[in-house]
């Protein structure tokens, strides 16, 4: 079996069975495609003719042209999977990956809003609802589970009609990895998915969120949502759905909510993602001190 050949299976592997995001399994695949070329070059076309070498010398091209450290590190954990199910499906008798390395990528604290700004918005959101436009209802309701209950944007596109509770305030979202949590979300939020409710169109679906042909809304239109609003704030850094879930943990930890909690909260696996958000709220102070105190 070629390379290439290998790469769909692996790919299918990361979808079907590991349950990885669609869009982790689309980069994956283009990034070990790429190698796959490479390797061409070099006349390696089965799974036998990659070795340690031939990883190392497609990493340094790629940096060679340009490549962002981040991306650099995604090849690397594509090469090291990949090599790894090699191994473990008897296509290799070795795992060839396992000591290759790539730079770490560089960190950037993530944009946060104020929350005067998140104020403003959901005001700006409110007023255009209260006319009744079902589109603005529904804007209004995805927006304050993004920020009221700090969830990833395919959660919110992901949700049924049966996942939240108005009773309790909860709402049961799909994360990466196909993990199930259950997260609260305030009166704000249950106020804005009971409006969207009495306006939701009578569709055969059970999605949550519809978009005008009254099929499930998709990434990509909330995404342009958010972002026709976030472009018009002062401030740096990434326009998109993201920025409210960074918004709402830094928040909820400037609050004084436990780490763990909030780790919970956001689905991380590992609470070393999740303290990204304690260097905001450092940097926050940081900021607020030296535009505050007298002897800063």
């Amino acid at each position: 079996m070629t390379l290439a050949q290998l790469v769909d299976d692996f790919a299918h592997h990361l979808g079907g069975e590991r349950g990885f995001s669609e869009n982790t399994v689309r980069s994956y695949r283009s990034d070990l495609f790429g190698l796959v070329e490479f390797a061409a070059e070099r006349q390696a076309i089965e799974a036998i003719d990659l070795d340690l070498e031939l990883l190392r010398d497609w990493l340094w091209r790629s940096s060679e042209s340009g490549l962002a450290k981040s991306t650099l590190a995604r090849r690397s954990a594509a090469a090291r999977a990949f090599s790894a199910w090699l191994a473990k499906t008897g296509a290799t008798p070795g795992d060839t990956a396992a000591r290759l390395k790539a730079p770490r990528p560089d960190q950037h604290l993530p944009r946060v809003l104020t929350r005067d700004q998140v104020d403003a918005i959901f005001a700006g959101l409110q007023a255009l609802a209260d006319t009744g436009d079902a589109i603005a209802v529904r804007n209004l309701a995805i927006i304050e589970l993004l920020y009221g209950a700090a969830l990833r944007v395919s959660e919110v596109v992901g949700l049924e009609l049966g996942d939240v509770d108005l009773e309790r305030q909860t709402v049961r979202v799909t994360g990466k990895g196909s993990k199930q949590r259950v997260v609260p979300f305030g009166v704000p939020a249950r106020r804005a998915v009971v409006a969207w409710l009495g306006a939701r169109p009578n569709a055969e679906t059970t999605a949550m969120f519809l978009n005008t042909r009254g099929t499930r809304v998709n990434a990509r239109s909330v995404y342009e949502v958010v972002a026709s609003i976030l472009i018009e704030l002062p401030g740096t850094g990434p326009s998109g759905p993201h920025a409210l879930r960074h918004t709402a943990a830094t928040h909820l930890l400037d609050g004084g909510a436990d780490l763990r909690a909030v780790q919970e909260m956001l689905g991380h696996a590992n609470l070393g993602t999740t303290q990204i958000y304690t260097h905001v709220s450092t940097e926050r102070l940081k900021q607020s001190y030296a535009l505050a105190h007298p002897r800063a």
